[in-house]
């Protein structure tokens, strides 16, 4: 199994942690990779694909810790993720560099409505030699609003914003809005824009998989026998 960004970033901060993080069903024994019940975990399943495309996971501090995130599902499947925890103040000095590093071309994922209307990009346009970063705000609504203000290094880059058609499929927790879609869910609807439409469908998969075993723990129900873990190999497969 990979190791990647976002589980370094979980010890890191466990690890400087002075008392126990208490999310819901904190009692529950889980994978400390994928964050599900130990029977139900998926660690052993992930498809592999290659892609162009990068991302920046921006995380409020109890964000990393919480088994609902969905952002770590972006870093079981792409490569090139980087996870940071977000400081209003003290802004890790790795992740500037990242942004200033020449090779990445930086897009802040956001909705369009609460950025200038200079700064909204409609499309993925990269420049030649470079690569796709796409920074992604994760944690509740409230708290991502908090980052998109109050995080003035990131003012200089476009913002890349979706629109999505459908309700979220996510469920885990409730959203405050209705078209509130989850981290990976948003990160798949990006990456289809920028014209990786497999990469997308495999996330989209990869997400339902998640989504399905973590309330099929919650409930402490039993899998389907047409479970989203069986479709996700069929559509690898095919």
């Amino acid at each position: 199994m990979r190791i990647h960004a976002v589980h370094d970033l979980y010890e890191e901060r466990l690890a400087r942690s002075t008392r126990p993080f208490r999310a819901r069903g904190c009692k529950v024994e889980r994978c400390s990779y994928c964050m599900l019940r130990e029977h139900l975990c998926i660690c052993s399943e992930k498809p592999v694909i290659s892609s162009n495309a990068a991302f920046l996971l921006v995380m409020y501090d109890d964000e990393i810790l919480k088994p609902s995130n969905t952002g770590r599902l972006i870093a079981d499947l792409f490569e090139d993720t980087f996870a940071y925890i977000w400081s209003r103040t003290e802004p890790n000095s790795a992740m500037l560099e990242l942004l200033e590093d020449p090779q990445w071309q930086p897009y802040v994922v956001f909705p369009a409505e609460y950025a200038q209307p200079e700064r909204v990009a409609e499309k993925v346009d990269v420049e030649t030699g470079k690569r796709p970063l796409f920074i992604m705000l994760d944690g509740s609504w409230a708290e991502a609003k908090k980052m998109f203000r109050k995080s003035p290094y990131l003012n200089k880059f476009p913002v890349l914003s979706i629109n999505p058609d459908k309700p979220s499929r996510y469920k885990v927790r409730e959203a405050s809005k209705e078209n509130q879609l989850g981290t990976a869910e948003v990160a798949a609807r990006i990456i289809d824009l920028y014209g990786e439409q497999h990469n997308a469908d495999v996330l989209d998969l990869w997400f339902d998989v998640f989504r399905e075993n973590y309330l099929t723990g919650k409930m402490n129900r039993v899998l389907p026998d047409d479970s989203a873990l069986k479709q996700l190999k069929q559509y690898v497969a095919a």
